[in-house]
């Protein structure tokens, strides 16, 4: 059944400029602060400034997907891609998780090194760089908060941020307490605490876009709640084939075959249940297939 999709496709499109436009304002920040550290490192021989900067690198290279992705997501179906290219950004939304994995085991081998290798650095240095990246993260986290919760491809740039912000704050915290104590330790520690924190939040990335990939029932949607709308709409004696999936987390998708009571007309019933999967449930694309009981008894009879 034909429905328009202008006006999903005409806000999907605002939404991803502005989401680009954001991402490009953050990696513009990232890339800048990230030569800075890189500098910093090599001055104040701070080897914690110098990882750190490698995770920044990670963040320049998740925010270039991202921008990639957003890019990519805008091109029209074609031939080929019959649903267009939104599902890249899932693709590039996963690898950032794959990528802030791989980021928490490194923080995990170097802290075990640290503890039997402590490494002096020039604290004064080392908070001052480390307070840069503070405000910068502050800034980037600021312009990605609005697009994080509308694009899975977004929300993987902005826990990187997020993980780089707390990482700053934990070298800030360990720098002041290297400075007055000396005890070199806390360094690993802090490196440590900042790894736990930042594996749940990718966990849930991942599974999220794991689902999405997988065309899993989209989170927030039961699917014994969709079976029970439909059955009830006027005119639908059953239903079976029921399909509900998304292919990115803010376009989700229905079809369903539903057997017809005798006096039921099809296009009302059609209209009915597109109308009450969009109330109930937000889901705007919708295919129906009705059928009457005696072309199901035909087409078994045939198949027999």
């Amino acid at each position: 059944m034909p429905h328009d999709d202008h006006g999903a496709g005409h806000a999907h499109d605002h939404t991803a400029g502005a989401n680009a436009r954001m991402l490009g304002w953050a990696l513009a920040l990232t890339a800048t602060y990230l030569v800075a550290e890189v500098i910093g490192g090599l001055w104040f021989n701070s080897l914690a400034l110098l990882s750190d900067a490698a995770h920044m690198l990670t963040d320049v290279a998740a925010l270039v997907m991202s921008l990639l992705a957003i890019a990519l997501g805008r091109k029209p179906p074609d031939d080929r891609r019959t649903f267009g290219y939104r599902r890249f950004e899932i693709l590039a939304a996963a690898f950032n998780a794959v990528l802030l994995f791989a980021i928490a085991i490194y923080v995990f081998v170097e802290a075990i090194r640290r503890f039997s290798q402590p490494q002096e650095v020039q604290s004064w240095g080392m908070l001052i760089v480390a307070a840069i990246g503070l405000a910068v993260n502050l800034v980037s986290m600021r312009l990605l908060t609005a697009g994080k919760d509308a694009s899975f491809n977004v929300k993987g740039a902005y826990l990187e941020v997020w993980a780089d912000m707390i990482g700053s704050v934990g070298v800030i915290a360990g720098a002041v307490a290297i400075r007055f104590t000396g005890w070199t330790w806390i360094d690993p520690v802090v490196a440590v605490a900042i790894g736990l924190w930042v594996l749940p939040r990718t966990w849930i990335l991942l599974r999220d876009t794991s689902n999405v990939l997988l065309e899993g029932v989209p989170r927030g949607v039961v699917l014994s709640d969709v079976r029970a709308a439909i059955g009830n709409v006027r005119g639908v004696s059953g239903l079976h084939d029921l399909h509900v999936w998304s292919t990115s987390n803010d376009e989700n998708s229905c079809t369903v075959h539903v057997t017809l009571d005798d006096a039921a007309d099809p296009d009302t019933v059609r209209t009915a249940i597109v109308a009450e999967m969009e109330r109930r449930f937000g889901i705007a694309h919708v295919t129906v297939q009705a059928e009457r009981p005696d072309a199901l008894c035909d087409a078994a009879t045939r198949h027999a």
